[in-house]
């Protein structure tokens, strides 16, 4: 069976290595750094899901790469996770309003970050 697609739109190395061993038994995982990363993955591959990082360096931010897959037809139902260290509310409504479809600010605990996963990519089938 395949797993999931799960793009992670990060910059910060440590939180790249985490998630991809954190996802990596349920899910098919790719990781991107920057705006550049991000174009060049997306227009050769679909995702079941995004987790997005509101900074990032060299180009447009997080909230603009959401406003951009939001405005894409091709891309426009695709659930979008914002998993940023920028925790005011102010974040959290601009990230909303681009069109994320959950906020969460880090550090988030593992149970929680695995169920808001789960709940936007219910495909999977194994729960460790």
């Amino acid at each position: 069976m395949e797993k999931p697609k799960l793009l992670i739109v990060e910059d910060d190395y440590e939180s790249q290595s985490f998630l991809k061993i954190f996802f990596r038994n349920d899910y098919d995982t790719t990781i991107v750094e920057s705006e550049s990363g991000f174009h060049n993955v997306i227009s050769e591959k679909s995702f079941d899901l995004i987790l997005m990082d509101i900074s990032l360096p060299n180009g447009k931010d997080g909230i603009e790469l959401t406003k951009e897959i939001k405005s894409n037809p091709a891309t426009s139902k695709t659930p979008i996770v914002c998993l940023t260290t920028h925790a005011f509310l102010k974040d959290k409504a601009r990230a909303m309003e681009a069109g994320a479809d959950y906020f969460l600010a880090k550090p988030v605990e593992n149970k929680i970050l695995k169920n808001i996963v789960k709940q936007f990519c219910p495909t999977v089938l194994g729960s460790k």
